[in-house]
C-alpha cells in the first residue's frame, strides 16, 4: 500500500498527528519552563550555599552539584519516578497518613529535571557572583549599605550579566532533558511522536 503523504500525517483533526504533535510540544514547553525555574531555585539556594554557608551546607551544595552533574539525567528521572512515591508515602505516614501516595508522571518529570538543571545552574550563578568585583562590595560597605541591599543593588545586577550566557546554555539543557520524561510515558513531544511513528510505521516523518 501506498504510504499516506507527510501532510496527511500531519494534519489536524481524526486523520492526522497534527493535534497530538501540538499537544505534546505545549506539554514539552510546559515541563521545561517549569523545571527551569525549579533549577534556577535550587542552584540559586547552592551557590549561596557555596559562597556564604558554613561547613555543612557547602559540603552538601558541593555534594549536590558534584552528584547530579555526574550521573545520567535518565538516572534521575528512574529513581524519583520508581521511589519517589514510596518516599512520599514514608514521610506522609510519619504524620498520620496511611494510604500510599503516588506521584504523576507529570510532577516527576518537573521535579527531575529541574533538580539537573539546578546542578548546573549553581555552578553558574556560583562563578557569576565571584566575577563581580570585590572593590564593589567593599565600596557599598564603606557607603554604610547593609548586606541585602549590595545584594541587591551590588551584586546581582553585575552578576546577571555574567550569568546570563551560562543560563543560557541551562535552558537548553533542560529543554532536551525532557524528551527523557517520555520513559515515564508523559504524553510530551518525544512520547507522542514515539506514539505516531509506531501507529504509523512513518518513523522518519515523526
Amino acid at each position: 500500500s501506498i504510504p499516506p503523504p507527510m501532510l496527511d500525517l500531519l494534519s489536524f483533526g481524526p486523520a492526522g498527528w497534527g493535534d497530538e504533535m501540538l499537544r505534546g510540544a505545549m506539554v514539552t514547553l510546559t515541563v521545561a519552563l517549569l523545571a527551569y525555574g525549579v533549577g534556577l531555585l535550587a542552584g540559586s539556594a547552592a551557590a549561596a550555599a557555596k559562597l556564604a554557608g558554613g561547613m555543612v551546607l557547602r559540603g552538601l551544595a558541593e555534594a549536590y552539584t558534584t552528584v547530579i552533574r555526574g550521573v545520567p539525567a535518565l538516572l534521575i528521572i528512574w529513581l524519583l519516578f520508581f521511589g519517589g512515591s514510596g518516599l512520599v508515602t514514608l514521610v506522609a505516614g510519619v504524620f498520620g497518613y496511611g494510604g500510599r501516595v503516588e506521584l504523576s508522571a507529570f510532577a516527576v518529570g518537573v521535579a527531575a529535571v529541574g533538580i539537573v538543571a539546578g546542578g548546573y545552574a549553581a555552578e553558574v550563578i556560583r562563578g557569576a557572583v565571584q566575577a563581580v568585583p570585590k572593590g564593589q562590595v567593599e565600596a557599598a560597605q564603606s557607603l554604610g549599605m547593609g548586606r541585602w541591599l549590595i545584594l541587591r543593588r551590588v551584586v546581582v545586577p553585575q552578576a546577571l550579566r555574567h550569568a546570563l550566557p551560562g543560563l543560557g546554555n541551562v535552558w537548553q539543557l533542560t529543554l532536551k532533558d525532557t524528551a527523557l520524561v517520555s520513559v515515564t510515558a508523559l504524553a510530551e513531544l518525544m512520547r507522542t511522536a514515539h506514539v505516531a511513528a509506531g501507529a504509523t510505521r512513518e518513523p522518519f516523518t515523526f
